[in-house]
Formats: C-alpha cells, sequence, structure tokens
C-alpha cells in the first residue's frame, strides 16, 4: 500500500475534519480499532482513491464504519441461530418459550468467522471486485448463512424463505432443526456446514485440512481466492505448507489464505494458542516461503487492510515474476488472525465457546437467559441503520459485478474438451500405456485447459512415462529434464495432498495416478468431494467442472514384491459403496477396453471414476468394437458353449481374473460342459440402484438378463475385489447362495507373483473350477486331474496350477 505522505495530517487531526473517519474510529458493539489499524486503513483508503475505485477517503472509511456494524448483527444473528427459536429484530428481550428445546451449533468458530467474511464481503465492495472465498471450517457456516442472508446474497431458495419479514427467525428455527422432507431429506436450505444451498459455497469443509490443500489450485490468471484456514488444520494436515511451492503466476490467479488463529480445538488450546507458539508457527511460515502477516482477528477492518495488503504484495511479486527480477518460489503472503474462540459473545476464549458457551440452556435455566440477553444487547443493531449499512455495502449492480453468490469458483464450467482419437492396440501392451497414450493427447488438443497430473511417486514405474516427459513435475529448482518450474505434475509422497491438486483445478485437465494399497489415504478428499457434488445436483444446480479418473494401478494382484501391505483393494471398495452416479469404479482388461471408458469420463461433468489399471502388460482381448461396447454396458459376453445341458456362467471382474476364468473355459469346453463367460468391467451398473438418481446409471433388468440370464442359475465369479463385496453389492446377481460361489481377495499375500496370488487366495483357474464342481454337485474330477487337486488341497505342489497363468 501507498505509504503516508510525509506532510499528511495526523490520525487524530483528520478524525477532526472528517466525520466518517471519526464515527468509524469511534467503534461499534464490541469492535475496537487499534491505532496500527487506523493507520493502516488510512494508507489503504488512499491507495482505493488514488487507483479510482473509491471516489474519496470519507467513503472509504463510511464502507469501514458499515462494516463494523454489518458484522456485529452477524454476531447478534449467529448466536440466535444457536439458541433461539425467534429474532426479535426489535432488539427486545426473548422469553423463555422462544428459545430452542435443544440448542445446537459450532458457536466459537462461527462468530470468528464473522468479521472475516463480512470483510471478505466490504473488500469486494471496496475494490469492485467479486473474489471468489472458500472455508476449511465448514461447522461455522453459521457466520456465511447469517450475513448473506442479512446482504441478500441468497439463491433462490433461501431468499424465497429467509428474505421475507419473519425470514430471521425462519433461519433461526431451521438451524438445526432436523426437521426432514417427505422423501426423508433436510427439509431446509441450510445445514451445519457449507453445503450447496450456502451462497458461493463450494467445498463442504468437515474434513478440516483439505481447503489448505487445495485453494493454491483453485483461481484461474486474472481471479483471487480468500481462503478461510483453521488453524486445528495447521496442526492436522500435511502439505499445507507446500503452497509456495505450486504457485505460479502464469496458470494461477491470487491466492489470499487467512488462518482464524483461535487457539482452541473442541476440548483443548491448539499449540497455536500461546503465543510462544504463534511465534514458531510464523517462523515455520517463513522458512516454508511465506509471508505472514499477523493481525487483530477481532477487527472486521484489520481483516479488510490485511487482505488488501496482502493482494497487493502478491501482485507486486507478479509484475517481478514477469520482468524476471524474481525467481520462484514467490513468498505467498498469509494472513494470521489473532482472536480468540467466540470472541463478542459470553465464554470466549474458553472450551465451551467452540459448541454452547451459555451455561445452561435459555428455555430451562434463567441465568443462562439474562446472560444471552445481556450479551446480545451489545451486539444489536438498528434496523434502520442496518439497512443504510448494506445498502452501501450492495451496489453490485452499479459496480457491475456479480454477488459474490456467483462468485468466479462457484460457478466454474469449462468449455467440453476436444476428444482426441487414439489408435487401437493388438497384441500385448500395458492397459496403463493406453492412459498415457490418451491424457498427453487431450492435453496437447485443449490448450485452454489446465492440466493437473496427481502423483505421490513413480509414474514411469506405473507406465505413463509419456506424460512424464511431457508434463514435467513442477519443482522450483530444476535438477533434470523430467522436472520444470512450470511443471504441471504435482509430486509429493503424500497422497491427500495430491488428490486435492486436482479436484481443486476445476478449470481443467486432471489425472491422479497412484498405487492400488495407497490410493486408500485419498479416500477422505474424494468422497467429501462426491458428497458435495451430489447435494448440488440435488439443489437444482449441478456442477460442470469435467469429470477425470483416479487411477489405481500396481495394484493388489501385481504388486507381490512390495509385500501384503501393497497388496489391498480397500479403495475400489469403498468406492462401489457410493453412489453410481457420482463415481464409476472401473476394472479395464487390456489396452483397448481402458482406452474405450477414457472419452466418457472426461466428457462427463461432476463426476469421478476410479480405474483399477494393470500395469504389466496383458493381452489385447478385445477389439475397438468390443471395447466401446463393453464401455456403454458395463459387461461383455466374452465366450459361450451351447452344448446341452443345463449351463454355468461364469464371470470375470479384473484383468488376471479374466485371465483365470478364459483357462478354466477351455477345460469346461474340452468336456462339452455348456456355459458363458462374460466380463464385468463395471460392476455398480448391475447393483439394485438406492435412488432414482442412481437408477439412471444402473443397467434395467431387461439389460441385466440379456447379459446374465435368470436360466443360467450355476454362477461362479472370480474378483479383483474381497468376496463378500461383490456379492455384497450385487446381490441381484447372485440370487441362489447354494448354487453360486464368488472368489476374491481373502487378505493372503506376501512376495509372490500374480500367479502364486491368484493361487494363494483361491482364484485360480483351478479353484474357479472346484467351485463349479460344487455349485453343480459334480465331481471336481470331471475337469481337474489328480495332482491339480492335490495341489488346490494343499498337499501337492502349487506350480502345477500356476504355471499354466496365460
Amino acid at each position: 500500500m501507498t505509504p503516508l505522505p510525509a506532510n499528511s495530517p495526523t490520525l487524530e487531526e483528520y478524525a477532526g475534519t472528517c466525520p466518517e473517519f471519526r464515527r468509524w474510529c469511534d467503534g461499534y458493539g464490541v469492535f475496537r480499532h487499534s491505532r496500527e489499524t487506523r493507520r493502516q486503513a488510512m494508507a489503504m483508503a488512499r491507495d482505493l482513491v488514488s487507483r479510482g475505485c473509491q471516489p474519496d477517503l470519507p467513503t472509504v472509511f463510511a464502507h469501514l464504519a458499515a462494516l463494523d456494524r454489518l458484522a456485529s448483527a452477524g454476531l447478534w444473528l449467529v448466536v440466535h441461530m444457536t439458541y433461539a427459536n425467534r429474532v426479535d429484530p426489535s432488539g427486545a428481550e426473548l422469553a423463555a418459550h422462544d428459545f430452542k428445546t435443544k440448542p445446537e451449533g459450532h458457536t466459537g468458530g462461527a462468530l470468528n468467522m464473522v468479521p472475516a467474511y463480512g470483510a471478505y464481503l466490504v473488500l469486494n465492495a471496496l475494490t469492485g471486485e467479486t473474489r471468489s472465498w472458500l472455508m476449511g471450517q465448514g461447522h461455522c457456516v453459521a457466520a456465511i448463512d447469517a450475513l448473506n442472508v442479512l446482504t441478500g446474497n441468497l439463491h433462490p431458495e433461501q431468499a424465497a424463505r429467509y428474505s421475507t419479514p419473519d425470514g430471521l427467525s425462519r433461519l433461526a428455527s431451521d438451524f438445526y432443526s432436523y426437521r426432514q422432507r417427505p422423501d426423508g431429506g433436510v427439509a431446509a436450505p441450510l445445514g451445519s456446514h457449507v453445503g450447496p444451498h450456502t451462497a458461493g459455497g463450494v467445498l463442504e469443509g468437515g474434513y478440516l485440512g483439505f481447503a489448505e490443500l487445495q485453494y493454491a489450485h483453485m483461481p484461474l490468471p486474472g481471479e483471487s481466492l480468500v481462503a478461510f484456514l483453521s488453524d486445528g488444520a495447521a496442526e492436522e494436515q500435511r502439505g499445507s505448507d507446500w503452497v509456495p511451492r505450486w504457485w505460479r503466476a502464469e496458470d494461477t490467479g491470487d491466492v489470499l489464505p487467512v488462518m482464524i488463529a483461535n487457539g482452541r480445538r473442541i476440548e483443548q488450546r491448539t499449540e497455536l494458542g500461546t503465543r510462544a507458539g504463534l511465534e514458531r508457527f510464523g517462523q515455520h511460515l517463513e522458512h516454508r516461503g511465506f509471508a505472514p502477516l499477523r493481525f487483530d482477528g477481532r477487527d472486521p477492518a484489520a481483516f479488510v487492510c490485511a487482505l488488501y495488503h496482502m493482494q497487493q504484495q502478491l501482485q507486486q511479486q507478479r509484475r517481478q515474476l514477469a520482468t524476471g527480477a524474481l525467481n520462484y518460489p514467490a513468498r505467498i503472503p498469509y494472513g494470521i488472525a489473532e482472536t480468540e474462540k467466540g470472541f463478542g459473545f459470553y465464554g470466549a476464549g474458553t472450551n465451551a465457546a467452540h459448541n454452547l458457551p451459555l451455561p445452561g440452556n435459555p428455555r430451562l435455566d434463567s441465568r443462562a437467559r439474562e446472560l444471552f440477553n445481556s450479551h446480545v444487547r451489545q451486539l444489536w443493531v438498528d434496523p434502520a441503520e442496518l439497512t443504510g449499512a448494506t445498502a452501501l455495502l450492495c451496489r453490485h449492480g452499479a459496480q457491475q459485478r456479480p454477488l459474490e453468490r456467483d462468485h468466479p469458483l462457484a460457478v466454474r464450467a469449462p468449455q467440453s474438451p476436444v476428444i482426441p482419437e487414439i489408435a487401437a492396440a493388438t497384441g500385448a501392451r500395458s492397459p496403463m500405456a493406453a492412459i498415457d497414450d490418451f491424457f498427453q493427447a487431450l492435453v496437447l488438443a485443449n490448450p485452454q485447459l489446465r492440466p493437473r497430473v496427481g502423483n505421490p511417486d513413480e509414474l514411469a514405474s506405473n507406465r505413463l512415462s509419456g506424460i512424464l516427459a511431457a508434463l514435467k513435475h513442477r519443482v522450483t529448482d530444476p535438477e533434470n529434464d523430467q522436472e520444470s518450474v512450470h511443471g504441471q505434475i504435482i509430486t509429493a509422497l503424500n497422497e491427500e495432498a495430491v488428490v486435492s491438486a486436482c479436484l481443486a483445478n476445476k478449470a481443467g485437465l486432471n489425472l491422479v495416478a497412484s498405487y492400488e494399497a495407497f490410493c486408500v489415504k485419498m479416500l477422505g478428499a474424494i468422497r467429501q468431494e462426491l458428497i458435495f457434488a451430489r447435494h448440488q445436483k440435488m439443489a437444482g444446480r449441478p456442477p460442470r467442472w469435467l469429470g477425470f479418473p483416479v487411477v489405481a494401478s500396481s495394484h493388489t494382484w501385481e504388486n507381490g514384491k512390495n509385500e501384503q501391505s501393497h497388496q489391498d483393494p480397500t479403495f475400489c471398495e469403498s468406492l462401489l459403496a457410493e453412489m453410481n452416479d457420482g463415481v464409476r469404479v472401473l476394472f479395464p482388461a487390456d489396452y483397448n477396453s481402458t482406452l474405450a471408458v477414457l472419452p466418457e469420463i472426461y466428457q462427463a461433468r461432476g463426476e469421478l471414476a476410479c480405474m483399477v489399471v494393470p500395469k504389466r502388460q496383458r493381452p489385447c482381448v478385445f477389439t475397438p468394437d468390443e471395447a466401446r461396447l463393453l464401455a456403454q454396458q458395463g459387461a461383455f459376453i466374452m465366450d459361450e458353449d451351447t452344448s446341452p445341458g443345463e449351463p454355468l456362467l461364469l464371470i470375470a471382474n479384473g484383468a488376471y481374473q479374466l485371465s483365470e476364468l478364459i483357462r478354466a473355459c477351455e477345460r469346461l469346453r474340452d468336456t462339452g460342459t455348456p456355459f458363458r463367460l462374460v466380463y464385468l468391467q463395471e460392476p455398480g451398473k448391475f447393483r439394485q440402484p438406492r435412488d432414482s438418481m442412481e437408477a439412471d446409471r444402473c443397467l434395467s433388468e431387461f439389460e441385466r438378463e440379456r447379459l446374465l440370464p435368470s436360466r443360467m442359475r450355476h454362477r461362479v465369479a472370480l474378483t479383483h475385489m474381497r468376496p463378500e463385496v461383490l456379492r455384497g453389492h450385487l446381490w441381484p446377481l447372485f440370487p441362489e447362495a447354494g448354487r453360486s460361489r464368488v472368489l476374491g481377495y481373502i487378505n493372503h499375500g506376501g512376495t509372490l507373483d500374480e500367479a502364486g496370488m491368484l493361487f494363494a487366495n483361491g482364484c485360480s483357474w483351478a479353484h474357479a473350477l472346484a467351485a463349479c464342481a460344487d455349485i453343480c454337485d459334480r465331481p471336481a474330477e470331471d475337469w481337474l486331474s489328480g495332482p491339480e487337486l492335490a495341489a488346490l488341497a494343499g498337499q501337492g505342489n502349487p506350480e502345477i496350477i500356476t504355471r499354466a497363468l496365460p
């Protein structure tokens, strides 16, 4: 900011000549403005006027005075949301019957967020720019909803309910009401965390720490993002201090992180709750490449000044980077708002402030009721004065800018990508090579879409060497030709950090690839995204970001060299439990089937895909046309023998499982046994849908019957997953327990090759034939030799089975 001229009047002198400045300096309610904040505000005001953002200094201070009143009303309303069923705008005391039977809320954190979010709104008004916002501590949403209602920044469903004469009472009554619609859904357009009804909300914030991992990858050049962060998350989440390592002016907008340092978790103080802890944290930030800025988090104006100064600092570095006067990493400004939890109300600074700060329920406890009424009295704002404040601050039409509800991240809708044509393969190739070939071509064909690759490590090991050569690891000091300052591959041995980089890049093209066993660490971040996206659909505003796959390779059946810790199908099993309309779980078996599913994945909107893909060479068993049909249907009839007799239905789910059943079918055909072999690539299409949205992504009963006819009663399935998972989710495919068997991973493993893993888990071709004999009440000797049966019984040489792996 521009320093004050040497001949400028003192703050005291100016207060005597400018009523607007004096009015603001006097404070309001619980808000007081330190001399340092006044000095910073004056410097900011002069800068705003010199840049033409505001006509004069009095107008700037009128905005800041209006902010005090808006923020005070916000504190007042937040406390009512926790405790009251009714709001009295006149400020009259509430009686016992006006309070909730069971109060609830994350009151302390929400109170801390009121001056922060209010300052964000006013900074936008002062500069005429609608910045994006993000809040990692989603449980503080009462602050956002309260200020949005007071300023009219609402989605239609909230405006219809809360912009009426009794709207504030409805807002308070709806908060944690637990009321349901007839269909079981939440009745109120309001939640305990940021949700699809929260105007401008883009992240639930239910998992602390993920906002910290995402904000650096969100805005595009020309955009700005204010990220409100939690001091508790700073203790919890590794990777939040890597932002200077990733941020680049050439492909990313301004990021303005602000930590609310209130010093308390739920039950105890954080390390940052001490002066020494804050000092150490500031030093840590400096060592990690940030430029920390500590300020008074109890003062809304201090937030405005800090955010304004931080953006000016970052934009100055942009100019220096563009001219070559500065090299990466840039020093990212980082605001630390020092406050006490629950500032502005009774119990501030105590553990009780987190949830219910009063010592009792005001409906039942007269002392608690007295405390409530006395403490909200100093927060109350006369309705006429509040109306004047909001009228000054909410001039979006005159400023020709969108409401904060419609900030850039909230309405993200990149153009549909050009889908490249990739030649099919013949012979044996790694299915991962299809992803390598396709994504390189996709990025090349769509230079307008920012690419991100999330990589915990070993892209080359996962057969993505072409992507590595083309896009390169992002570093600040390259040491070889696989690294670049402007690389598009985010590499860190932290699965949450790398998947978050792609989940955040809703403006572009994304790919995440990892060892299957380690993908489990990504589940929290992915599930939060899936839930938020589905809730957006249910609210009638479906997300428009481009879909992408999270690829689990070096998977359970081919990772024996790294012991059983690397043999874990939990990731795909867990995502199969999520709703099909949000995430597809796919098991392509060869290059062509992998290639065939990718166009639809990248053309989808607001959806993810889990792809379990072998990295080792596999025979191409599908022609291009067959692969496309498989992608469409989710399953494909691989082979069939129509000899007389009751046929067996064999179902393969997974590349190695398919090879085993192909081998088993040879024995069946040799003995004249009728069978049908079906490859099941997308199990979710065959489940019984759990609601109407999911039903649109599942096959109809007629389509299921065509592929897996009910007349074929004897069924054996081999799955990549644990057998209970497939049988449980796809129970319609196994209606008769006594006539069906599902074989899969049974938690056996170790340093074994693929064939050894299959044998150890009872999933070889021979085990499949033994299961066929069991359900058909036939002797296994019909299909297996004596030595083979001895091997299955644990009394022979396993190699007689394992050496037959194709």
